[in-house]
């Protein structure tokens, strides 16, 4: 596994950081976006098959839609697939929409499992979401900065205080990421939704060096 050095991986987490203080001050509502900026330095290989990433996607956008348009402000669902393992968090206004949006939900394409986390309980403030926001990206950074670790890897989803760590990881790296998680300040609560590897199986995704590399 290719790992970058030190210092360079305390930049990154720095401007992980100040972009999510930046997010913070234009919008408390606006999505965290991390990485773009910094170049190719956190682009690594996605541990998804290029196919399981397109159903990703395909996952996301649909289930969104059809919770909005069955559902309509009854629910505010976030929806997150990861290698077609679908994360349900946000609220929702009875025990019994909860029930739906998962059955909603489970009537899309490729999905392969839903963890429903979704709260019966009145939507979270703008500085409830705004301390989400944060927590999420102080993790991300402290991933990036883990030397041990490809942040890449993980998926990241916090809902009032509570952090949703996802992701096809070793036992090892979702037991670090774990430990992370619990000491990244203002963190409630963690919950892992992995697929775990062996360390045979993710050595085999990881890209092998060239044979004959130049002098």
């Amino acid at each position: 596994m290719t790992f970058v050095p030190h210092v360079l991986r305390s930049r990154m987490a720095a401007g992980v950081l100040a972009a999510v203080t930046l997010t913070i001050g234009l919008s408390a509502c606006a999505p965290l976006i991390v990485g773009g900026a910094m170049g190719g330095a956190l682009v690594a290989v996605d541990r998804r098959t290029s196919g399981a990433q397109l159903d990703d996607q395909g996952i996301e956008l649909r289930a969104t839609n059809r919770l909005r348009d069955q559902m309509g402000n009854r629910a505010r669902a976030a929806v997150t697939s990861y290698n077609r393992r679908v994360l349900l968090t946000g609220e929702v206004a009875s025990a019994a929409d909860k029930e739906l949006a998962s059955k909603i939900v489970s009537g899309v394409d490729n999905v392969a499992e839903i963890v429903n986390e979704l709260s019966v309980t009145n939507s979270p403030t703008l500085t409830e979401r705004a301390a989400d926001t944060l927590i999420t990206g102080r993790l991300k950074a402290s991933l990036v900065d883990a030397k041990d670790l490809s942040a890449n890897a993980f998926k990241v989803v916090t809902e009032r205080g509570t952090v949703y760590l996802m992701g096809r990881v070793t036992q090892r790296e979702a037991d670090r990421a774990t430990d992370i998680a619990r000491n990244t300040s203002g963190v409630q609560r963690v919950v892992r939704s992995f697929e775990i590897l062996t360390e045979e199986e993710l050595a085999r995704m990881l890209p092998k060096p060239a044979a004959n590399e130049a002098k």
